[in-house]
């Protein structure tokens, strides 16, 4: 009696354990389809997902990626997809370290630019992998050239993420256009543009995004700055309007859909502005940096805007309300008015986007340092805490489940941390490899981008 007693408590462990899996798998996100996925670099918790990784640890596979470029991955089902740009004389580049980057232009005096100036044709790629297997299933060139303007070292000729809606995957290409291919391959349209000079010759970065149909773009830069509206069925224009005496900005633009109306918000060195899905100017706030890439958000409710050029003074962090018109630039010494909740003029970090996990809002800062604050009212939870005395210094965006936030140095070290009041650094998982690419998160797996590799890192079956 006791054996059978046994057996049956065997039989209804696993069924359970069976059916929590099960129920993992489908309450799990199943696609990453854009720059930080869809909720702003919070994956849905996973069991499956891991807390630990190596170079040969948890790694469900890992495969070689030709070519310069910092473009993210992303994840639709069993695709993985992924742009570079491979320089034809030269397909493997050895890459410094971002502290051995020295700000002069090749061959001339210190100019800030650091700079590297195309003399070979390239060729830009899109790959599909395999989820499960990281098999090619197709590669497609998107267009060979040499590239019409130069780019920062530390930037690269594709460091735009596509986008994908499950029926296509679209590539933009600043230096380039904008491109469409379905789930098999096929083109499907592209749209060629030119490619007006950006600042100090340092290349673009900002990546599209996609809603309802429509693919929007923000193309800032020093000649013709930009943001306009595509059919992402056809390809065809649907509408452009000029942002005015706005400079060269790394922002991707961000699809508020909040309580009052759907608008499209972007964010530069003149100020943030927001536009409807007409293209016209709903709102604007003055008092950004003199140099923007750090991506917008919301969450509870507001809209998060973050901008964070270390040099400057003044590095600003606005949670907006929805329904501004007009300038809502605040005045004097106002940390707050009728339409931004709350501010902090120190908060913003440079490069990697904030996220909110719970009632906490996080920011990462790219010189190593993590902060934590009220989301609703801007209060302090923790100051600067230091992530490691030899951290090194943060380009990609960081990501967050099961309770716990992740981010990944230009090492090419994922730091893990525990999300919640206290700050504590809970372990340290190294590739030995440099990276500016913000991982996705889907299937129960963290893909990597690398230097030279895609990485999928998943638990290894027990």
């Amino acid at each position: 009696m006791a054996a059978l007693f046994t057996a049956i408590f065997v039989l209804v462990s696993v069924a359970s354990a069976s059916a929590q899996s099960t129920s993992a798998e489908a309450t799990a996100d199943r696609h990453w389809p854009q720059f930080r996925g869809t909720r702003a670099g919070v994956a849905t918790d996973d069991p499956r997902l891991p807390d630990t990784w190596s170079a040969t640890e948890n790694v469900a596979w890992k495969i070689d990626v030709p070519g310069r470029s910092w473009s993210s991955p992303v994840v639709w089902g069993n695709h993985v997809f992924v742009v570079t740009a491979i320089n034809t004389r030269q397909p493997v580049q050895t890459l410094n370290a971002v502290g051995t980057y020295l700000a002069r232009s090749l061959g001339g005096p210190m100019t800030g630019a650091d700079i590297s100036r195309p003399v070979d044709a390239h060729r830009w790629v899109l790959y599909d992998v395999d989820f499960n297997t990281g098999k090619i299933n197709w590669e497609r060139t998107v267009h060979a050239a040499v590239p019409l303007q130069p780019v920062h070292q530390k930037n690269s000729y594709a460091s735009e993420t596509p986008v994908t809606d499950g029926q296509r995957v679209y590539v933009y290409l600043g230096y380039v256009g904008l491109f469409a291919f379905d789930m098999s391959g096929k083109p499907v349209w592209s749209q060629l543009m030119s490619a007006p000079k950006m600042r100090t010759g340092w290349g673009p970065a900002s990546s599209p995004v996609l809603h309802d149909g429509r693919l929007y773009i923000v193309n800032d830069n020093e000649e013709r700055s930009f943001i306009a509206a595509f059919d992402a069925r056809t390809g065809k224009e649907l509408w452009r309007t000029a942002r005015e005496n706005e400079g060269s900005n790394w922002s991707t633009p961000f699809v508020w859909q909040n309580d009052r109306r759907t608008e499209i918000v972007t964010t530069g060195t003149k100020g943030v502005r927001s536009y409807d899905l007409s293209g016209t100017l709903l709102w604007q706030l003055t008092g950004m940096t003199s140099i923007h890439a750090v991506t917008p958000f919301a969450s509870h409710g507001l809209l998060f805007v973050s901008s964070g050029y270390f040099p400057d003074s003044k590095r600003p962090t606005y949670a907006i309300k929805p329904g501004a018109s007009g300038d809502i630039s605040l005045k004097g010494e106002e940390r707050s008015n009728e339409f931004i909740a709350w501010s902090n003029p120190t908060l913003a970090p440079a490069y990697p986007s904030p996220l909110v996990v719970g009632d906490q809002y996080y920011t990462l800062m790219d010189r190593g340092f993590v902060t934590s604050n009220d989301p609703r009212t801007g209060d302090e939870i923790y100051g600067r805490r230091r992530i490691a005395v030899d951290a090194g210094t943060f380009s990609a965006s960081p990501w967050a489940y099961n309770g716990k936030l992740f981010a990944i140095s230009e090492d090419g070290d994922t730091f893990v941390m525990q999300a919640g009041r206290e700050f504590k650094v809970l372990g340290r998982n190294s590739l030995g490899e440099m990276t500016l690419a913000t991982p996705a998160v889907a299937n129960g797996s963290v893909i990597i981008r690398t230097a030279t590799k895609l990485y999928r890192i998943a638990r290894a079956p027990r």
